[in-house]
């Protein structure tokens, strides 16, 4: 996640040694971090001046309102302090109308400091805090505990993205109702301030009181976040920061010790432990799926016994698989429970984990704790599916077996949180053998068809073709950027509407080899005449090209070491898939969007500063770009074109129908999520029209909104779903669409995160922006305001494929009316029958009875999928003929042609005929 809570000790210490201002800034402040195991008389050691100042003591974790609630003890005496804390220690305190919170026990942060005495007048208030449009600067001359509601009462100012904020703006816009002996020294004050807020990437600061006196600036109380995946760019400046969990919930080594591993990794790795006694714990794959299975769990009634919240994600290694999982297994069996326990392995469908790999390390760990597993009474519960996923399954089935563990094994034929009312209690666990696997290579024929024609199956693709097709968007001069096409050119570009086609070309941003051949593998079976990916670029090494499997025919795709040659080589390219690190995508990204034939970039880095893509949004905006990320997997449009890992393996593609377009679009933040989406639409719908996953970050490069207006305005599309989460404001944009009749298709939507009223103390999930900063950011509210709003809002994600199913419209009615697709009865690689008729390989089957191409005919076009020579036809049905009568003269001489046929010489085909010959002859 980005935005983290620091304590006010930190932030202080920040603000002391990095502001720069004329103010003088006063209160360089003292103080001590207290216990409930405190000694202290060796803290009075430590700390003399505890036995001769006036304190003020609080928590120093991130509460708001401190001082209403009754946790800020001022004007105190070491003495006075100890007596302050023995009634709040260990208590349970109300923080809010639905929550209480239990000061907990082990490591509490408490701050002694310094008294200042201040007048009324002295006081001021000010705030500084990120959205997507820049940062609002708040400010009210009136400061302290009784301020209220300070967001209706303060002065407001937008410093946009890439904007300064100066002395005047602040005098102008913000003190109006100061001091006017006041303003300069304020004005200087929170220039700094915000100086200071964007250079350590700040995305909260709020100070109150801030006192000014005679003698300078007193910052008495403070309250910060800082984008915490910035630490790699100040880093110098930061040090070493701890975070401390927020009011109401223990710190866990076991905690540190993952988000160590996480640290350290590329994937990501989270836990936080709500209830260690609880007797229901996850070991969830994914950001978005870890907060459906919590929400599933609280549903059935189980937030009591939640101990855990969690997620695994971005394709761990197994070793990493191990360590997360020997954690789980070590804390869940510290302590028994009467009812047992039961360990919920769940997922979405993953886009490119290796689920074998993972569950390898879930299986090491549960071997190694088997026994204690077994003593406390632990049933397994596992769903989960992409690629590898049956041996995965396969391999955590014969764990159970070996072990005498009860693990209960599901795939993608099972809903996704099925497994929850199964553990829980509340649906039957089925007896079912497993699904048999299928691996979908069959798609990838070895020989030509006529929709996809031999001559480009074998060509090299690492040149520019001409072609008379037309091209999705006009290419002024490729390769230059627009300073040199446009000087005088201010104007925003219009944003396409539609983002791809089964003729979008575009380049990946680095060496990928396993996404970019998967993208061919897709574009392959949806008959695609050339292949998506025109070009890599990747910096690290020279120009060069890349072997990548076309079918099974083997074609070189280029691989530049700058953009600028492979946009020059590559006019066609209207898509940049980014698969630059966190360090680099924010530079690729820009420098991409110097070329006007780019419409779409996709960035799929987690992890990037929240400052950077806020630049990124602006900079697409002026440039008419649509950004998709960052921390996504991408897109899909089935029978088209498909982003990256997006969609999975080839029998994802296949059991989801995403070689063909359907007619529901839908637009999640959640990769994985999408996946399942994928499956839920294909299973309720006719399909799946287009995918976008907008990536879990606070600040997505498109929103749903964008994505859901190109819907409502793309002919093909006939209903929307939205799987939005807690965090941020864009779904209310969407009950403002359907209000004012914007859209008019019919939206199913859910918000996941409606657990999060129900946590006891503030939980952030596995995305970055999964966080509700105010109460109509809660997942509940959303889905009650999209309800309102007239939009189609299940009671829970267990019933959103119900919803689909029945709000599709009138399937049958608008299948006659040609509104709709058929959806499909069944599918082969060889034929289906969505039409009014059968196809044969591209020909209906009137044709082929109006031909009279006989069973030789026939078959060449079920076996071959192509219309074979009339030599051809003629020699099957010769080899029908021979072998239609089994008896023994026949048997030999139809031995003896095939023997022929496959080469040998006349002796030997011979022979092979007449050993055949007997009175109990068959043919082999």
């Amino acid at each position: 996640m980005s935005a983290k809570a620091i304590s006010e000790q930190t932030g202080k210490e920040f603000l002391y040694k990095h502001i720069c201002t004329s103010a003088a800034v006063q209160n360089r402040f003292r103080y001590a971090s207290v216990t409930t195991d405190t000694d202290w008389d060796r803290l009075a050691q430590d700390h003399p001046w505890v036995l001769t100042e006036r304190l003020v003591v609080k928590p120093d974790q991130l509460i708001k309102r401190r001082g209403k609630l009754g946790l800020v003890g001022v004007n105190l005496d070491l003495q006075g302090v100890k007596e302050w804390l023995k009634p709040r220690l260990m208590k349970e305190t109300t923080v809010s109308a639905t929550t209480t919170a239990r000061t907990p026990n082990g490591v509490i942060y408490i701050l002694l400091q310094k008294m200042c005495l201040t007048l009324p007048e002295e006081e001021f208030y000010v705030c500084i805090y990120a959205s997507r449009e820049g940062d609002h600067v708040l400010f009210h001359h009136e400061g302290g505990v009784d301020i209220g509601d300070v967001d209706s009462k303060a002065q407001k100012f937008l410093v946009g993205v890439d904007e300064k904020l100066t002395e005047a703006d602040v005098k102008n816009h913000l003190l109006g109702h100061a001091p006017a002996h006041k303003k300069d020294i304020l004005a200087s004050f929170v220039v700094g301030l915000f100086n200071l807020y964007e250079d350590l990437y700040f995305t909260y600061l709020e100070i109150n009181p801030l006192v000014v006196t005679k003698d300078g600036v007193y910052v008495l109380d403070m309250a910060a976040k800082i984008d915490a995946t910035a630490d790699y760019i100040c880093k110098a400046k930061w040090g070493d920061v701890e975070f401390p969990p927020p009011f109401g919930r223990e710190a866990y080594p076991e905690e540190a010790y993952i988000a160590d591993l996480d640290a350290k990794s590329g994937a990501s790795l989270k836990l936080t432990i709500l209830n260690p006694r609880g007797r229901i714990w996850t070991m969830v794959a994914g950001g978005g799926a870890s907060v459906v299975y919590s929400d599933t769990i609280c549903d059935l009634g189980g937030v009591d016994e939640l101990a855990n919240y969690g997620e695994y994600s971005g394709a761990p290694s197994e070793q990493q698989t191990y360590d997360y999982a020997k954690t789980i297994l070590s804390l869940m069996t510290r302590e028994k429970h009467s009812d047992g326990k039961v360990l919920i392995i769940g997922g979405s469908i993953a886009n490119f984990t290796n689920v074998a790999a993972t569950f390898k390390g879930i299986v090491r760990a549960i071997r190694d704790y088997q026994v204690p597993l077994k003593e406390h009474e632990v049933t397994i519960f596992v769903r989960r599916g992409g690629p590898n996923y049956q041996e995965g399954l396969r391999v955590m089935g014969e764990v159970g077996k070996t072990t005498g563990i009860p693990i209960h094994v599901f795939g993608t034929e099972t809903h996704m949180t099925a497994i929850v009312g199964m553990a829980l209690g509340h649906r039957p666990i089925p007896n079912q053998p497993p699904t048999a696997a299928h691996t979908a290579n069959f798609l990838l024929n070895s020989s030509g068809s006529a929709s996809t024609p031999a001559t480009s199956r074998t060509a090299s693709f690492s040149e520019t073709k001409t072609s008379s097709e037309a091209t999705p968007a006009k290419k002024p001069k490729p390769g230059v950027p627009p300073e040199t096409q446009h000087p005088t050119s201010e104007s925003a570009r219009a944003k396409a509407t539609t983002l791809f086609s089964s003729h979008t070309k575009s380049i990946v941003w680095g060496m990928q080899t396993r996404a970019v051949q998967g993208m061919l593998d897709f574009d392959y079976i949806c008959s695609r005449v050339e292949p998506s990916v025109a070009a890599m670029v990747y910096p690290f090494t020279g120009d060069h090209k890349q072997k990548f499997y076309w079918g099974h025919k083997e074609i070189l795709i280029p691989v530049f070491k700058s953009m600028a040659d492979a946009m020059k080589k590559h006019p066609k390219v209207d898509v940049l898939i980014n698969f630059a690190s966190l360090r680099s995508a924010f530079d690729s990204s820009m420098e991409t969007m110097q070329y006007p034939q780019i419409h779409t970039i996709a960035i799929i880095a987690e992890g990037i500063p929240e400052a950077q893509t806020r630049k990124l949004i602006k900079k697409a905006d002026e440039k008419g770009v649509t950004i998709i990320g960052p921390a996504t997997v991408g897109g899909i449009k089935p029978g088209c074109y498909k982003i990256g890992n997006t969609g999975g393996m080839l029998d994802n593609i296949l059991a989801s129908k995403l070689y063909r377009p359907g007619s529901v679009a839908y637009v999640s933040r959640s990769g994985g999520m999408s996946n399942e989406l994928n499956n839920i639409i294909s299973r309720t719908t006719d399909g799946v029209f287009e995918g976008v996953a907008i990536g879990g970050d606070r600040y997505p490069g498109s929103t749903f909104m964008d994505h859901v207006l190109r819907y409502q305005d793309t002919p093909g599309v006939k209903m929307l779903v939205v799987l939005g989460e807690i965090g941020g404001s864009e779904e209310y944009k969407i009950c403002q669409g359907i209000k004012e009749g914007r859209i008019t298709k019919p939206v199913v939507s859910w918000c996941i995160g409606t657990c999060a009223t129900m946590f006891s103390s503030e939980v952030q999930f596995g995305h970055a922006g999964a966080c509700a900063n105010q109460a109509s950011e809660n997942a509940v509210a959303k889905n009650e305001a999209l309800r309102e709003a007239g939009a189609f809002v299940p009671k829970s994600f267990d019933e959103l494929g119900d919803a689909i199913k029945c709000n599709s419209r009138d399937s049958v009615s608008l299948q006659e009316l040609g509104l709709i697709r058929k959806p499909a009865s069944f599918m082969t690689s060889i034929c289906d029958e969505r039409g009014q008729e059968l196809i044969y390989a591209g020909m209906p089957i009137t044709e082929v009875f109006k031909e009279e191409m006989g069973i030789g005919g026939v078959l060449g076009l079920l076996w071959f999928q192509r219309r074979l020579p009339r030599y051809a036809c003629q020699l099957i049905e010769m080899c029908l003929m021979v072998t239609a009568d089994h008896g023994p003269a026949v048997s030999g001489a139809h031995n003896t042609i095939v023997c022929a046929r496959a080469g040998k010489d006349l002796i030997s085909s011979l022979t092979s005929g007449l050993l055949t010959i007997g009175d109990r002859s068959v043919v082999l």
